[in-house]
């Protein structure tokens, strides 16, 4: 009869753990969300605007810690040349990439600029693209995003 019980504990205690598992990878993921988000808009062409977009963005991870923030960096207009592919600062766009920045490419900004050099603009593969930059922060500062031009 004891064997019997104690069966019964072991797979109750079984059960409890494969339950208990999910439920311990999702208090996880709600740790990591992010407390600060922001959203930093380059729309110049100065490679000097370049790198200090990218330097805000690494100084705000360093400050709250790359868990506790969600940074997006917007480019458009003359902007957009920091996600060119062949751009110097690709190096560090993969490094904030591993990070969790996201960048994003205006989408209308890359096909008039495919008119004007008329060749195909191609963009760096870690950026997102969709209709406009500025749409895209004003759904972004909607969401509780600060905008940052630096």
């Amino acid at each position: 009869m004891k064997l019997h019980k104690l069966m019964k504990f072991s797979s109750f205690f079984l059960l409890l753990c494969v339950v208990a598992a999910p439920l311990q990878a999702l208090a996880q993921e709600e740790k990591a969300f992010a407390e600060h988000k922001f959203v930093l808009q380059i729309s110049d062409m100065d490679p000097a605007k370049q790198t200090l977009v990218l330097n805000v963005a690494n100084n705000i991870l360093k400050a709250y810690g790359a868990d506790q923030v969600e940074v997006e960096i917007v480019a458009f207009s003359a902007g957009l040349r920091l996600l060119f592919e062949e751009n110097a600062n690709a190096g560090r766009i993969d490094g904030l990439v591993q990070n969790g920045v996201r960048f994003f490419a205006c989408q209308n900004t890359v096909n008039n600029m495919s008119n004007i050099l008329g060749t195909p603009v191609k963009v760096n593969n870690h950026a997102k693209s969709g209709y406009g930059g500025i749409v895209r922060i004003k759904e972004l500062v909607d969401q509780g995003y600060m905008l940052a031009k630096p």
